[in-house]
């Protein structure tokens, strides 16, 4: 009876870890784990010198116009990266157009923004410092600024030696694409794609089966299960204006092409659990009803309960762990630092 009970367990494990192989090859025909190191980025080596700079300026707010508002004030890398609000509040406490995505693995974004117009972080660092609803700030005031600052020209002088000017407006963006670059989130999905089968609950696995069988891998695949490639809002079925405002056409103001009207680059879809709410818009804040819109909307797919939260708990798994990161004491202002523009628009 021993015996017999113990091929039991035997077997079960073997038809187990077949049908995890079996998955995880599968999964690995649309996915990729995350790199182990930080990445490469193009046309900016990153060094330790840079990281550090890059982090002090990624929370300083003084590179906006009010002295307010810092990246960190849409990116807190407490809530997933993001600001947890529909859209972001800015200078004047202005509403924003669009939901801030998160800046974790951002990195590993084909392009940034939801139409795409920044190619990589460093392109992305310099808008919402010059957007007139966000930081509202100019190029040269952020360098007087910096330049008021002497800790910060030590800073930038170590961190880009040999160079003329090192203390600028573009090796600012250079820095904080370095520090970006750093905030990468392992998650128990990496662990199953690198070959832990105990990574991924039942449910989990069920969930990444239907991803793919679905059609959901088709558009959210790669290292960042999306944030690459263009698509339309609404290719089987438009949502409504409540998701889908009609103001707001996407991609078509970066390229003014008529057949970009709509299209948005596929979110990544990394942490995405912990970035309520959902969608360019941010109307949606439940991950259920965001999974549903999107199967009827992208696939015409009308998904049953069980397998919506069955994707639900494969996105969980995405859910990953933040790298540790140490406030950074940033240098004190001096009598040549310009002052804040602090101003109230009420509309």
């Amino acid at each position: 009876m021993r015996l017999t009970l113990t091929v039991l367990i035997a077997t079960t494990a073997l038809a187990g870890a077949a049908q995890a192989d079996a998955l995880r090859d599968k999964a690995l025909g649309y996915f990729a784990p995350l790199p182990s190191t930080v990445p490469a980025v193009k046309d900016n080596r990153i060094t330790p010198e840079k990281i550090e700079l890059g982090k002090a300026l990624f929370f300083d707010p003084r590179l906006s116009a009010s002295g307010v508002f810092s990246c960190y004030s849409c990116h807190n890398l407490t809530t997933g990266g993001d600001d947890n609000l529909e859209t972001s509040i800015g200078h004047g406490w202005q509403k924003g157009p669009r939901n801030a995505p998160t800046v974790l693995n951002a990195v590993l974004n084909e392009a940034q923004f939801w139409d795409g117009r920044a190619d990589d972080l460093k392109a992305q660092a310099k808008g919402p410092v010059q957007a007139g609803v966000e930081m509202a700030n100019t190029p040269g005031q952020v360098e007087v600024t910096l330049k008021s600052l002497p800790q910060y020209v030590d800073w930038f002088a170590a961190a880009f030696p040999g160079e003329p000017e090192p203390t600028s407006f573009d090796n600012m963006a250079k820095a904080i694409e370095a520090f970006e670059a750093t905030l990468i989130t392992p998650a128990p999905f990496d662990a199953f794609l690198n070959g832990d089968d105990a990574a991924l609950t039942e449910d989990q696995r069920a969930g990444l089966d239907l991803f793919i069988d679905k059609g959901c891998s088709t558009c959210h695949s790669g290292v960042n299960v999306g944030g690459h490639g263009y698509y339309p809002f609404g290719l089987i079925e438009k949502p409504g204006a409540d998701i889908l405002p009609e103001g707001d056409k996407g991609r078509f103001a970066v390229t003014a092409t008529v057949d970009d009207e709509y299209v948005f680059r596929a979110a990544p879809l990394r942490n995405v659990a912990v970035t309520a709410p959902y969608f360019h818009s941010g109307k949606v804040w439940d991950l259920k009803t965001a999974v549903t819109i999107m199967a009827e909307s992208q696939l015409g797919e009308t998904m049953s309960d069980q397998e919506v939260g069955q994707v639900v708990a494969f996105l969980e798994s995405l859910t990953g762990t933040m790298p540790p990161v140490t406030l950074p004491v940033l240098p004190a202002e001096t009598a040549g630092t310009p002052r804040p523009t602090a101003e109230i628009r009420v509309e």
